[in-house]
């Protein structure tokens, strides 16, 4: 679809500076969405490349991505999403870009925000930039017990990395190159929002956050329900302290 100059939104231009973007779209059984994801990309996003990472679906999230005309990548299992973004990082390390945005398959996130997490990393003030929903509350944030839950887990990574950090378990998100490879090398698996911001830290690598707000999942629901929150948590809460005390990755080009 073509627009008029004067229909072009904002975020459509932004100015990467001769840097290259990708935009890393783990989907799993998200035939409903998908196109629809992609769409939204083209229209506020056109500046960056497109990415599907296909988490072993059953049905035609993969049939349908293709058919949108970007590239995809089938995983042969189910690898959660820890394996899927990893996989993503893997891509655009391995195929030189500069920046790498996760942005989820259910169509929850706002392609036009993409930019505001762009912007950072574009004036090299961060090497991640974390899309936060409680640092200007608007539109659906948490409730209940997992609202009680993410700010006993603000709490405790905040005081691990020496820094406010608002909303851990956000999965809107953009890394720079130095992240990328990071990201590529080692990324967690079982609770990879959160524990990564403790990696970066480990590496003494930048993390800022910027406000961003969600749509309401549509179709499907939250793999974290409310009533195993809690025991998310905690689970959560032990791996973050685990992984504090690990050593750092010796990145390309560090003296050992």
């Amino acid at each position: 679809m073509r627009y008029d100059h004067e229909d072009i939104p904002e975020s459509a231009q932004l100015d990467l500076r001769g840097r290259r973007a990708l935009v890393v779209v783990p989907a799993y059984n998200e035939e409903d969405a998908v196109a629809g994801v992609i769409r939204d990309l083209r229209r506020h996003a056109p500046w960056a490349d497109v990415l599907i990472v296909n988490d072993g679906s059953a049905d035609e999230t993969s049939m349908r991505a293709r058919r949108a005309g970007v590239t995809v990548i089938d995983l042969p299992v189910n690898l959660g999403i820890g394996g899927a973004v990893q996989t993503g990082f893997q891509y655009a390390y391995a195929h030189g870009y500069d920046m790498a945005f996760q942005f989820d398959g259910d169509g929850q996130h706002r392609a036009r925000r993409l930019a505001d997490l762009a912007a950072p990393l574009l004036a090299g003030e961060a090497d991640l930039v974390v899309g936060s929903r409680f640092l200007r509350p608007r539109g659906m944030t948490a409730r209940g017990l997992r609202l009680v839950g993410i700010k006993m887990l603000c709490s405790a990574i905040s005081a691990v990395v020496g820094q406010r950090v608002t909303d851990p378990t956000s999965g809107f998100r953009g890394a720079g190159r130095r992240a990328i490879e990071l990201f590529a090398q080692e990324y967690p698996q079982d609770y990879p929002e959160p524990e990564s911001l403790v990696l970066m830290w480990r590496q003494g690598l930048r993390v800022r956050e910027v406000p961003a707000t969600i749509r309401r999942r549509r179709r499907g629901v939250s793999s974290i329900g409310a009533m195993t929150g809690i025991h998310y948590m905690s689970r959560v809460l032990l791996a973050v302290l685990m992984d504090a005390v690990k050593a750092p990755v010796r990145l390309e080009g560090e003296v050992a």
